[in-house]
């Protein structure tokens, strides 16, 4: 080639002799992560109508409470009022929480119970309104007729499937037309789409809830899922809420304290702890004090990954979706994320009208979320 005397810096890259230099691969900075749905895993089957529903059952409760302020001489109160009194049976033994005193239960009259106070030789103490009864277990006559039978009703629970779609549209020149960083421009589109349908399908589980009226959806009603957050009712703390350890800032005594109404309430098995980005800060700080290091060590490291308890052995979950102020503690046993059958996320072909390719990713889920009590919930956190 002759020689023209240009210096490659005044040569702008539409010159002939110059080729473009652009990379091969194209950089996506928005965040498409799902740490809760990899955490939870595929689910196990699918849903089979767009109205989900399993079934839950419990045993009959061990525990009440006093209702009744007219107590006087522990001697002398025999009788007092119980919030449900067909927990009981005549035989039974029972102790108030936090007392040395037993008492056995010789008469149920609706919700009233005569007892036996100082019961086994021990010492009567003074009852008051809404202290828990522990029922210890009951004592039967020996050669006695079979007593009532009791039992509980299974609870039918359900949730909504929600349909979540993204059309992609190419035109017939842009398929045919070189691109740099792909071979196939549709191929390239449903792959976007994709990412953006399973990050929200993240969020929605997280946070969504269902319409008041009409949750089955219709023509105008857009059907929707209850997310976790929404079903959460039995552990659900607030950091003003009465006995709750104080402050608005997340420490161990919250985490512990959730932890152990869980474990009080249920046999759920919480594994996960569910943060933002705030808040798994403010879990990373929980061993700053007891951090050390060596002379040689040359690498500083701020993070907790799993939190072992008394309650349980908790990976951490750093989602984006979370709520700032929130920590959610799950047993991860008992949620999924199941899609209607035949229902994944899929892409569709359509019809075209026109000198383009287009069609539809859709995909139609719902979250299956057992034992309601076997899960918590910590809001109204600082969240700077």
């Amino acid at each position: 080639m002759a020689f023209t005397g240009k210096a490659t810096y005044s040569a702008g890259t539409t010159l002939p002799e110059l080729a473009e230099d652009v990379s091969d691969l194209i950089g996506i900075v928005s965040p498409y992560e799902t740490p809760l749905l990899d955490a939870l895993g595929d689910p196990m089957r699918e849903a089979t109508s767009t109205h989900h529903e399993w079934l839950e059952d419990e045993l009959l409760p061990n525990r009440d409470a006093i209702n009744d302020d007219t107590f006087t001489d522990p001697d002398v109160d025999t009788d007092f009022v119980v919030d449900h009194g067909s927990r009981f049976r005549g035989g039974d033994q029972i102790q108030v929480e936090g007392s040395e005193e037993l008492m056995l239960v010789t008469d149920i009259d609706n919700n009233t119970l005569t007892v036996i106070r100082g019961y086994a030789s021990t010492t009567a103490e003074d009852l008051a309104d809404n202290q828990v009864i522990n029922i210890l277990g009951n004592a039967a006559l020996e050669g006695a007729n079979k007593p009532s039978a009791r039992f509980t009703n299974r609870v039918r629970c359900s949730n909504y499937t929600q349909i979540f779609t993204a059309a992609v549209e190419v035109s017939g020149t842009d398929m045919a037309a070189s691109k740099l960083g792909l071979a196939d421009e549709m191929d390239y589109q449903k792959q976007e789409r994709l990412r953006e349908l399973i990050r929200d399908l993240e969020n929605t589980v997280i946070n969504s809830g269902q319409p008041v009226s009409s949750p089955e959806g219709s023509g105008s009603i857009r059907r929707s899922m209850k997310g976790i957050i929404q079903h959460l009712s039995t552990n659900v703390f607030h950091t003003s809420d009465s006995g709750f350890p104080t402050g608005n800032d997340l420490d161990e005594a919250k985490i512990n304290y959730v932890l152990r109404q869980i474990w009080e309430n249920s046999n759920g098995n919480v594994d996960l702890i569910v943060v933002g980005g705030f808040q798994k800060r403010k879990i990373n700080t929980f061993s700053a004090d007891s951090r050390t290091y060596g002379a040689n060590d040359t690498t500083f490291t701020d993070m907790i990954s799993i939190y072992e308890s008394d309650f349980g052995v908790c990976r951490i979950v750093t989602t984006r979706w979370m709520p700032q102020d929130a920590v959610l503690l799950l047993d991860s046993s008992r949620i999924s994320v199941p899609p209607l059958a035949g229902r994944s996320f899929h892409f569709k072909p359509l019809a075209s009208s026109g000198d383009y390719e287009c069609g539809e990713l859709i995909g139609e889920y719902t979250l299956e979320i057992k034992n309601e009590a076997a899960h918590g919930l910590i809001r109204d956190l600082t969240t700077s």
